[in-house]
């Protein structure tokens, strides 16, 4: 299964790659979770969040790349039910006086979790973190 949003801002890409660096970028992405950085290096954090999905406490564990080119490709640590893998990227592309992002997602369940049944979860799901992403780089100068 293969998800992607995409929406624009108007900052310019190279401030975009910066705030996208910061820890607040990543977790807000998790908007609706409780979610901490539990590793960070230069070009990689982890982040792991605290969830409720279908009534059940879940955690999630999430390592983001950041590449040279300035986007970031991430990956969740599938130690659940549901996914096999799920990966994804931040692609950020300078457009007029702003900059896209989009946030693609590609992933596999498990062989006893049809894909129609984590299809409609996951699109709203990459609609919230679309969201909440670009709020938090429409929102004002970084600190």
């Amino acid at each position: 299964m293969r998800l992607s949003r995409d929406f624009r801002v108007a900052r310019p890409r190279d401030e975009v790659v910066a705030r996208l660096l910061e820890d607040d970028a990543l977790t807000s992405l998790f908007a609706d979770s409780d979610t901490e950085i539990i590793e960070s290096t230069p070009d990689r954090k982890t982040t792991r969040t605290r969830y409720t999905a279908l009534g059940r406490e879940g955690v999630a564990t999430f390592h983001f790349t950041f590449l040279v080119d300035g986007n970031v490709r991430f990956e969740k640590v599938c130690d659940g039910k549901v996914w096999r893998s799920l990966d994804g990227a931040l692609n950020v592309e300078e457009e007029g006086d702003g900059a896209r992002i989009e946030i693609e997602m590609e992933g596999r369940t498990k062989s006893f979790v049809p894909e129609f049944t984590i299809k409609l979860p996951m699109e709203e799901q990459i609609r919230q973190m679309a969201d909440a992403l670009r709020d938090h780089l429409e929102g004002g100068p970084s600190a």
